[in-house]
């Protein structure tokens, strides 16, 4: 009753290695969805996908132009190579994806814009390929506030399978053979060309808003405090064989994320009630991709860094005294005889100047800690 608003759109994250299609996937979505934005992570300045203030050469005034997120309200932004963007243009798009609106307070001009957008994004892992005896936190170069923001995260890997793999090579080298006549086949029965999909989509969208019913509430409140203990008993578990416990992952942004994936299975049958089997449907889907992320590792949906990095933060406070200088790369190097990783090293440095513990100084070759 206070006038908040829902977000109703879901976001997407595809994280896998190359050649799994991811692209192809964005470029399809933005066929059939009746409003799309396709752009690169590359490409793409916080300006471009937020909004910008030109000034007209003629009467010398201001005036807004939005950007990639407000021109897609209402619809999808896909964006490709999104591991590639600069971490200060990804910041610029937490508002959009949570609260749905970009605060504009630049040359005089102050004010909100509407981006009621889903956002699909495709990623490579940081060190290229997916690596299976690798940490997850450490093959996600995101902050975890970010990766909080997607409702589901589907981890793509390319295995071998031999009747896949002939499958596939069989119907591109077709493609390359037949060329356009590879494409104009019969359609079946159950199949729909883009052009009536995205005139459905569209139709859903406008007419339908389903609500949960009673018994798809109850079975999601079970299903999220029992989601919720599962983790934290692992945890525990962890912490009694040594290892420091995470922060849970499965936050109420999570739960949220559940509803909103019911509703959708509701809206695809153009129905104004999400049922137990939607609920049900939701909860599968969800464990599949964002439940099955987290615990291939320590990728932290919300709750601080990883547990190396706070390892590596406790260590260098004991290390280094208040005031006291230290080269870089020595401290690196004794850390990294304690046992601990490069990669977390850093970061942990990163983390200890931004928090304002640490001070660098001669182009961050040498380090000062300045506060408890």
């Amino acid at each position: 009753g206070d006038g908040a608003r829902l977000r109703g759109d879901i976001n997407v994250l595809l994280l896998g290695d190359p050649s799994v299609a991811k692209s192809q996937f964005l470029k399809f979505v933005e066929k059939a969805a009746p409003v799309a934005v396709y752009t690169s992570g590359k490409g793409s300045s916080a300006a471009g996908l937020t909004a910008t203030v030109t000034q007209d050469s003629a009467t010398r005034e201001f005036y807004l132009e939005g950007g990639a997120m407000v021109i897609a309200d209402g619809g999808v932004v896909c964006i490709d190579e999104f591991d590639k963007m600069r971490e200060q243009d990804r910041v610029a798009i937490h508002e959009a994806m949570e609260q749905q609106t970009i605060s504009i307070a630049k040359a005089g001009i102050t004010t909100v814009l509407n981006s009621r957008t889903a956002v699909l994004a495709a990623a490579n892992p940081a060190f290229g390929r997916y690596q299976d005896e690798k940490n997850a936190a450490e093959q996600v170069d995101f902050q975890t506030t970010i990766l909080s923001r997607f409702d589901m995260i589907f981890i793509l890997k390319d295995k071998f399978n031999e009747e896949k793999d002939s499958q596939l090579a069989r119907h591109i080298i077709n493609v390359h053979v037949q060329g356009g006549a590879a494409f104009e086949r019969e359609q079946t029965d159950d199949e729909y060309d883009v052009r009536t999909l995205k005139r459905y989509i569209a139709y859903a969208r406008k007419t339908c808003s389903p609500r949960l019913d009673e018994g798809g509430a109850e079975i999601l409140q079970n299903a999220y405090i029992k989601m919720r203990a599962d983790l934290s008993k692992a945890d525990g578990q962890k912490a009694s064989d040594g290892a420091p416990a995470r922060a849970v992952p499965i936050t109420v942004r999570q739960l949220e994320a559940i509803v909103r994936i019911a509703e959708s299975f509701a809206k695809m049958r153009l129905s104004d009630v999400a049922t137990q089997s939607d609920v049900n449907q939701a909860i599968e889907l969800f464990t599949e991709s964002t439940l099955e992320a987290a615990k291939q590792g320590d990728i932290q949906l919300e709750g601080g860094s990883g547990i190396s990095e706070r390892t590596a933060m406790q260590m260098i406070a004991k290390r280094v005294r208040l005031g006291e200088f230290i080269n870089t790369a020595t401290l690196v190097r004794e850390m990294v005889y304690q046992n601990l990783e490069d990669l977390s090293i850093r970061r942990a440095i990163t983390m200890m100047i931004k928090s304002g513990q640490l001070e660098e100084s001669k182009q961050g070759k040498r380090l000062k800690r300045i506060n408890p």
